[in-house]
């Protein structure tokens, strides 16, 4: 299938999540991890800062608040939720929304400081795509900062996969590591970022089998991939 029409297929998919409120509910299911990583990226208040797959724009807000002299962008493939997010975030000066999708960002060469993406690079149609353009809108020494809890290492949510309406990339730590190198960052490393996040007593959602799954999912934590771009006398001509 061409990629436009996988992105189409995951415009579709988001949008009608939109309408059910799960971009919503996506703050409640990963604000303790997102903080966490923030605490890790030490946002500075002049930073310029990318949030690829916003979503309703939840971790906007607290970006915006920490870079008060920066410019936020968030990004997201689906106009529904370009829409909610326009929506909580029409009081910030400093923030705009876009439709967009990850591989073709609208943005100039060199801009972010930062970049990050919450629960959103697993769905991406060509995901080496989107890290070369993330790769592309960061400013030499900029840093990028993927996070996510569906990967092969973590075996609790494998059984996602047939349980989505879109097609999902489970890949490794190590496969995620290459793929930021190969789009040319440097100092890779990645390191699971754990919810500690109380397991309810008794489960009764569709993701997990059980309660005691869940809490197995959240002790693994989630996968946290983070590169930064050189300086271009750094950066090799393949």
């Amino acid at each position: 299938m061409p990629e436009s029409a996988n992105n189409e297929e995951l415009r579709e998919e988001f949008n009608r999540w939109a309408d059910a409120g799960r971009g919503e509910e996506m703050e409640r299911d990963h604000r303790l991890i997102a903080e966490k990583t923030l605490a890790l990226m030490e946002l500075a208040p002049e930073d310029n800062v990318l949030d690829i797959g916003c979503g309703a724009g939840w971790l906007l807000r607290t970006l915006a608040a920490r870079c008060p002299d920066g410019r936020v962008i968030g990004t997201d493939v689906a106009d529904q939720m370009v829409r909610r997010a326009r929506k909580y975030c029409a009081d910030l000066d400093n923030v705009m929304v876009v439709a967009a999708a990850c591989d073709e960002i609208p943005w100039q060469n060199n801009f972010f400081d930062q970049a990050i993406s919450v629960e959103s690079a697993y769905y991406w149609p060509q995901p080496a795509r989107g890290m070369a353009e993330i790769f592309r809108v960061l400013r030499e020494q900029g840093s990028a900062w993927v996070l996510i809890n569906y990967f092969q290492d973590n075996p609790h949510c494998h059984q996602w996969g047939p349980l989505l309406a879109v097609e999902t990339h489970l890949l490794s730590a190590h496969q995620w590591a290459e793929m930021f190198r190969a789009a040319g960052f440097a100092d890779v490393w990645h390191q699971r970022i754990v919810d500690d996040t109380p397991a309810p007593e008794v489960y009764t959602g569709r993701w997990f089998r059980d309660a005691a799954e869940l809490k197995a999912f959240r002790a693994e934590g989630a996968l946290l991939i983070h590169g930064t771009k050189p300086p271009s006398q750094d950066i090799r001509i393949l």
